[in-house]
């Protein structure tokens, strides 16, 4: 079976309940089942992960090295999550980066990523709609390569 690796970090388990005012009411539970939806009709699932531990994300990227691809919110870890940087470096296949909300409209120690110059894409600030968009743009990254 075709996986796409979901991976959530801190805080990202708490959703729908955390900050509604700044990420929404949808939970981690809606998440994974709008992307389950986004990539069913190409017989492809979804391998969803969320750690407040960063070490646990690792692992998780390391042993999911046979999936087609990943979506990754990395919460606060996008601005100091170095080993994670490290074990997406060396993941085979292409990941995006997301976060629900617009990095760029909040505090000035958010608007910097170690992780973006390493990622195939991102998006930011459209919601949890963005993890659709991103699963849609993995589907349409294979489709390119003809696989």
């Amino acid at each position: 079976m075709s996986e796409i690796l979901l991976l959530n970090g801190p805080n990202l388990g708490i959703l729908g309940r955390r900050e509604p005012e700044i990420y929404g009411t949808d939970t981690l539970a809606d998440v994974e089942d709008a992307v389950a939806d986004e990539i069913a009709d190409h017989g492809w699932k979804v391998r969803s992960v969320q750690h407040d531990c960063e070490g646990e994300l690792v692992q998780a990227v390391q042993n999911s090295y046979d999936t087609l691809g990943a979506i990754v919110n990395p919460g606060a870890l996008m601005m100091a999550g170095w080993s994670l940087r490290d074990a997406l470096a060396s993941y085979p296949s292409p990941w995006i980066e997301i976060h629900i909300s617009n990095l760029w409209a909040r505090e000035q120690f958010r608007h910097n990523s170690i992780l973006a110059p390493i990622a195939d894409g991102m998006i930011a600030g459209l919601g949890t709609a963005g993890y659709r968009l991103a699963a849609r743009a993995l589907v349409e990254r294979h489709r390119a390569n003809g696989s």
